[in-house]
């Protein structure tokens, strides 16, 4: 998957807000198995955060400490959530996806009660546990140039549907993917890794 360094903005009438899941067969290991949510999509690019990719060993409480952001006496129980490999593009820059009940002029609006923000006020309101009523952190991005997104969905390298709470935010990693393709009604040991054409 190519990518060029971009901002984020909304995306309109675009993929923001679905979820990609990866056909079996893909050819990437960075994308086996993943279920991407699209945060920002428009005719010159696409942008999204792998939610089923845990770093391993990383916690959100050890990244804030190697950020020296000090946590509160009352910090939220989620310090202890897995931080996730968002992909492949600029693994150094962190991003939380978040519920919409928090807010900034910094927050990018993914869907409707969904929304990212990629600066340090975030954190450091999660360290004191005055941030969004679910969270998620990630690190990197996966992205695609103009048109490239759209050619892949076309040669059936990812299913799409909508996003949901439950599955984003869920900490159960291991079975985000079954769980994406069950949405759709589909089970995973029924799928081809060969495209079919009709």
């Amino acid at each position: 998957m190519a990518s060029t360094h971009m901002t984020l903005k909304p995306s309109g009438a675009y993929l923001a807000g679905k979820l990609l899941i990866a056909m079996p067969g893909i050819g990437d290991p960075r994308f086996e198995r993943a279920v991407i949510l699209i945060c920002a999509h428009d005719d010159a690019h696409a942008m999204g955060l792998t939610v089923n990719r845990p770093v391993d060993g990383l916690i959100l409480s050890d990244l804030l400490e190697r950020l020296e952001i000090a946590t509160g006496p009352v910090a939220a129980g989620g310090l202890d959530d897995a931080v996730l490999i968002g992909g492949p593009v600029e693994r150094e820059r962190g991003f939380v996806l978040h519920t919409g009940d928090y807010h900034t002029e910094h927050s990018l609006p993914v869907a409707e009660d969904i929304a990212l923000t990629s600066t340090r006020d975030v954190l450091e309101t999660l360290a004191h546990g005055q941030g969004p009523r679910r969270s998620v952190m990630a690190l990197g991005y996966a992205g695609w140039g103009a048109g490239q997104l759209e050619q892949e969905i076309r040669d059936n390298v990812w299913l799409t549907c909508p996003a949901d709470e439950a599955l984003l935010f869920d900490d159960d990693h291991d079975h985000k993917w079954s769980q994406a393709l069950a949405k759709l009604g589909i089970n995973p040991g029924l799928l081809s890794a060969v495209a079919g054409r009709a």
